[in-house]
């Protein structure tokens, strides 16, 4: 992908822009790095099924897989290719928890149940790993992940963190002191480590392929290049397409950040924030594990985080630099390199060979934004750049709905989401202030 041209540019500041529909599959070293599939068929005419899915990403295709498994005829829609959005261009890092801390969680649902659902992360990135064995993906999972602390007040948070988690969840989280991470981390930039064992880091985009292919051999149909024009919700709700219709009992939509108009009560709740990862040339096995020791996958805890990890040919996937004003960040390729080369000062004379971004979709507390409306259209958004395993719960949690056994999604729906402020035309100015708050702060203190 050009460097300087990452994202479509949206007309309005408020939504991406729907692209033009295309075989190809946007560039990114994740799509370099797999051969292309063929297209699969557009919908032609109109289809009855027992489940609509709109958006074959892993929400959408692990619903898919989860309800064809047991017996109901699923049919996915999507505008392009299979993990087209933020499943096939993601840091690929399959996390334990949400995009907000659990002290959210606890605010609104109480200990109980927020210990509920962060069990029910932790049981995901399990499922993640036995949907891979099972189905036999070949997307080079690696366990293994550190949130790192820059400055002495994060370190005292993160501490805290990690303490809350193995006090009150028993969680195996892990404290490492400086010198316990630098003997894994050859960064002079962090001052400490919570180690998660658990975690892990994965290839994004053919994770999402071999959910594609296990739903469609469960006996989903999966069809690409079909943008949804119009949800018809009732009784039979139906996603319309130029060329055709979907008519299901239940409705499964999955598009986060890329639903345009469709349900603009679902919108209002969610922000498009641009994200971008870039990747090096090949480093070799022996420096590139002299970078990081134990190949874990690494995020700090600044506001504007950076994030990255080795590949399996051991390049260095770095990522950040996120957009809240959904506009593309000025001369991205060398923004990028000069945070790596802070991040790591060996890699002086190392390049990004490629930078890519995408959009992922924020809620106002980060907090998962799952549930229903009409009672059989079921909805997930709102992962907040935590979406990995997250995203694959959601579609675990709303097929055992449809399929009667809704205790789980009822406690997500609990959660309450405000819409973000401003209206149509001052909402995303209003974030983007917001946000140079927080990256102030972290420059300062």
């Amino acid at each position: 992908m050009n460097a300087d041209r990452p994202l479509p540019l949206p007309p309005s500041r408020t939504a991406p822009a729907r692209p033009a529909v295309s075989a190809a599959f946007p560039p990114s070293w994740f799509a370099a790095s797999l051969p292309e599939p063929p297209a699969l068929p557009s919908l032609q005419g109109e289809v009855q099924a027992d489940v609509a899915v709109l958006g074959a990403g892993y929400t959408g295709l692990t619903a898919a897989l989860e309800l064809a498994t047991r017996g109901q005829r699923v049919v996915v829609l999507d505008a392009q290719r299979i993990g087209w959005g933020a499943s096939g261009r993601n840091g690929g890092q399959a996390l334990v928890g949400y995009g907000c801390e659990v002290d959210e969680l606890e605010r609104q649902l109480g200990r109980d149940d927020a210990r509920h659902l962060f069990d029910w992360s932790r049981d995901a990135v399990q499922a993640m790993r036995t949907r891979i064995d099972r189905h036999g993906i070949d997307c080079h999972w690696v366990e293994g992940h550190a949130s790192v602390a820059i400055r002495e007040r994060h370190e005292r948070d993160l501490r805290a963190n990690c303490e809350h988690l193995q006090r009150h969840y028993a969680y195996p989280m892990q404290w490492w002191d400086r010198d316990a991470l630098r003997a894994q981390l050859d960064s002079p930039r962090y001052r400490a480590a919570m180690f998660d064992p658990l975690s892990a880091h994965l290839q994004p985009l053919a994770y999402a392929r071999g959910l594609a292919d296990a739903a469609r051999a469960a006996g989903a149909v999966i069809h690409e290049n079909s943008a949804v024009t119009r949800v018809q919700r009732g009784p039979q709700p139906t996603l319309h397409t130029a060329q055709g219709s979907v008519r299901a009992a239940h409705l499964v939509v999955a598009g986060n950040a890329w639903l345009q108009g469709l349900l603009p009560e679902l919108e209002r709740r969610i922000m498009p924030v641009g994200t971008y990862i870039g990747a090096s040339a090949p480093l070799g096995a022996e420096r590139a594990h002299a970078l990081i020791g134990n190949n874990m996958a690494v995020a700090d805890t600044a506001w504007a985080l950076d994030y990255f990890r080795l590949s399996h040919d051991h390049r260095l996937l770095f990522g950040g630099r996120a957009s809240y004003s959904a506009l593309p960040p000025p001369g991205l390729r060398g923004v990028m390199q000069r945070r790596m080369h802070q991040v790591f000062p060996q890699l002086a004379d190392v390049a990004l060979e490629q930078v890519w971004g995408g959009y992922v979709d924020i809620t106002r507390n980060r907090a998962p934004h799952w549930g229903r409306l009409d009672g059989n259209l079921y909805f997930a958004q709102g992962f907040s750049g935590h979406g990995v395993a997250a995203a694959g719960l959601a579609g675990e949690v709303i097929a055992a709905a449809i399929a009667g056994q809704s205790e789980r999604l009822d406690v997500f729906q609990r959660l309450r989401h405000a819409p973000f402020p401003g209206g149509r035309l001052l909402r995303t100015p209003l974030l983007v202030a917001a946000m140079s708050w927080y990256k102030l702060r972290d420059a300062l203190w």
